[in-house]
């Protein structure tokens, strides 16, 4: 039996509900008479948003139309394409999660490389024109061919396995640092994805070197063509500079990163650097075999389905928040009003010029802090330019949108309008009160408050069913979610319109009841609360600050402190331990660095500064890290359970979304409630069996 027969008798009959990516060739005749060119059109039979995928049966089929070109004796070379806008995005997960052995898992990475290395064996040139988005495989495949070129209007070029717990197992960890160098491949196979699955668009991919050319998308593949007939006919020598970077380095720089970002806690972007190490020496059949091997590995791992289980949430139920109103109830937003002109609120003005395209107009007390604030603003429109990612002329519209008033009766003519002013209740009652006055009867009124009471914000107001929640985080353009509240008496078309508007502004929308800090900075107050209690008990600072670091979290507990300041701390321990006495405490020692005005435990230079230590020592029982490790998590699972008792949001995978996209819970752990299933902590479980899983 030979490979190929050893791969369709153990895939054959998976995923028979794959959708197939199609193979269709068509001959093409070169310009300036360099021959003829078999053309493949990756197609799935759908429009752009279905792209193209590769199951079992979509190889099979890419196999055999390479099979049919081999045979032939009259081509001058081969190419590969893509349907309108999609080249194509990899492996199909639903698949992926649906294995069942090692054996099975073994045989689909093989399947890959059988079929994708044929591009390059055919013994004529062969040509990627990567038309529209390529990701995972559907880049590998491209990374076969002898020769690429990529059209300016691709949004998206990525290898994002290390996000989902797996490695590029069709050949991208062999061929990609050959051909662009192994740090800038590392960039895509690594560090990309650990950056939240950054993406790059088509000019960043030419610019790196993974195409030999380049082309606008109004006549890319007629360009690509006419480039292939020069390329076929010696007309263009393509030259790849020599690399003579040290690649030993790259990788243990690379493996430095990852360590200080994850701390051993997930194993795939540490597969990803075994491969790349070996890439440099190995052979092609060394280097796909050691794919096959790491790819089956991780298939079969824990860390795969959590991954999965997280793709899905901000794939899937991000884009459907639960409990949204109808959206035909949104009243349109021609202009925003933002109470105050300090930072976050500066960082909303850009946010919403740049994604609404309407009028923005910040007030404050004084003319110096208004200033401030739109010059903020216009020095970030500065670089964004300077950066290529806007033209001059939206440069100056931009500009033009955002403006400053002393006076709120700027707001008069405003669709919505939201305060970022001090966390006070008194202070944000007093604002609404002076907007109510001068706004019109539709506009919506939306609060930034990251703890407060809505329903108590609202109730001096003449109509407090305008009045939502809009809580956004740190830095406003970064980070996704936006926790979205209803009020006790918010009506369904002010929702509907903070639900658009936050669609407009391209965030993760999750609804949640008014209760005391939402979601994230109730569970994050909790966990803080943990961590601080055992120092304040008499454990080390610095075993109760790594105590946690095999989670692989994105910043240990007091470096988040830092981040966000002991005082904001401290005032949401004081919101809720007002509300729930008996589980959330207030550290004295907590409020004594506030009084000695430290920014946290650091120096400037992260050292521990012995004051700030000195303040919290002094306690008598002491725990472990494994004691405090156990402590945060029961207490996190004992309040998740309590928040979706209370109806806090429609469910636990609402939970794991807003913790995943607003405080970077790890996506290897696949959502902080699946988690605290696998491990036993939660009892009973959060979720049914099966929902953790993608299939």
């Amino acid at each position: 039996m030979t490979n190929l027969d050893t791969f369709r008798a153990l895939l054959s009959e998976r995923n028979t509900d794959e959708v197939v990516t199609k193979a269709l060739v068509r001959d093409v005749q070169l310009p300036y008479g360099a021959g003829t060119m078999a053309l493949i059109t990756l197609d799935n039979g759908f429009d752009h948003t279905k792209p193209n995928t590769f199951g079992p049966h979509g190889l099979f089929a890419l196999n055999g139309a390479l099979s049919e070109i081999a045979a032939r004796s009259d081509l001058a070379a081969v190419g590969v394409t893509g349907k309108p806008f999609i080249f194509a995005v990899g492996a199909d997960l639903k698949g992926a999660a649906a294995l069942s052995t090692r054996e099975e898992a073994l045989a689909i990475g093989g399947l890959g490389h059988h079929v994708f290395r044929r591009l390059g064996e055919l013994g004529i040139p062969s040509f990627a024109f990567v038309n529209g988005a390529a990701m995972g495989g559907g880049l590998e495949v491209a990374l076969h061919c002898t020769y690429r070129t990529i059209s300016s209007g691709v949004p998206a070029v990525a290898l994002p396995e290390c996000f989902l717990g797996l490695v590029p197992g069709w050949g991208g960890t062999q061929l990609l640092p050959r051909l662009i160098g192994p740090a800038n491949a590392i960039k895509l196979i690594i560090e990309n994805p650990l950056s939240q699955n950054r993406m790059v668009n088509g000019k960043a991919a030419f610019e790196l070197g993974v195409a030999d050319a380049m082309f606008e998308p109004a006549d890319f593949l007629e360009e690509s063509l006419r480039w292939a007939a020069r390329v076929v006919n010696g007309e263009v020598v393509v030259e790849r500079p020599a690399g003579d970077e040290d690649w030993d380095k790259a990788v243990a720089d690379a493996r430095f990163l990852v360590d200080m970002k994850l701390r051993g806690a997930a194993p795939a972007p540490y597969r990803a650097l075994d491969l790349i190490a070996q890439a440099r020496t190995a052979t092609r059949d060394e280097g796909f075999a050691a794919e096959d091997e790491a790819l089956a590995d991780l298939l079969m791992s824990d860390e795969l389905r959590a991954g999965l289980y997280s793709f899905d949430l901000v794939q899937r139920r991000a884009k459907r928040p639960a409990g949204a109103p109808d959206a035909s109830l949104a009243r349109k937003v021609t202009k925003v009003g933002i109470v105050g002109a300090g930072l976050m609120a500066s960082q909303m003005a850009l946010l919403f010029a740049r994604r609404l395209e309407v009028p923005v107009v910040m007030t404050d007390l004084d003319q110096a802090r208004l200033d401030k604030g739109v010059e903020y603003v216009r020095a970030e429109v500065g670089k964004l330019l300077a950066k290529g990612r806007i033209s001059g002329d939206q440069a100056n519209r931009l500009k033009a949108l955002v403006t400053g008033s002393l006076t709120k009766d700027a707001f008069a003519d405003a669709d919505f309008v939201i305060e970022a002013v001090f966390e006070d209740m008194a202070v944000k009652k007093q604002v609404f009160s002076e907007v109510e006055a001068v706004v019109a009867p539709a506009c919506v009124l939306a609060t930034n408050t990251s703890s407060l009471s809505l329903t108590e914000m609202g109730a001096g107001l003449g109509h407090p069913e305008r009045l939502v929640g809009f809580h956004f985080f740190n830095p406003v353009a970064v980070m996704p979610l936006l926790e979205i509240i209803k009020g006790a008496a918010t009506d369904d078309a002010t929702l509907a319109t903070a639900f658009a508007v936050g669609k407009s502004l391209k965030k993760s929308s999750v609804l949640v009841k008014d209760a005391p800090a939402f979601v994230v900075n109730r569970l994050l107050t909790c966990f803080m609360g943990e961590v601080v209690a055992a120092v304040d008990e008499g454990t080390p600072l610095e075993t109760a600050e790594h105590a946690l670091d095999g989670l692989g979290l994105p910043m240990t507990p007091f470096a988040l402190l830092q981040l966000v300041g002991p005082a904001v701390g401290l005032h949401v321990a004081e919101t809720l331990h007002e509300a729930f006495p008996d589980r959330f405490g207030v550290s004295e020692n907590m409020a004594k660095l506030v009084a000695a005005g430290k920014p946290g435990v650091y120096r400037p230079d992260f050292s521990l500064d012995p004051e700030a230590v000195a303040i919290f020592a002094g306690g008598s029982s002491p725990s472990t890290a494994e004691q405090v490790r156990e402590r945060v998590l029961t207490a996190l699972a004992g309040e998740i359970r309590i928040m979706l008792d209370e109806g806090v949001v429609a469910a636990a995978q609402d939970i794991d979304l807003c913790m995943i996209l607003g405080a970077g819970w790890p996506f290897h752990l696949g959502g902080i409630t699946p988690y605290l299933d696998r491990t036993g902590i939660a009892q009973p479980r959060f979720l049914a069996p099966g929902v953790a899983s993608v299939g």
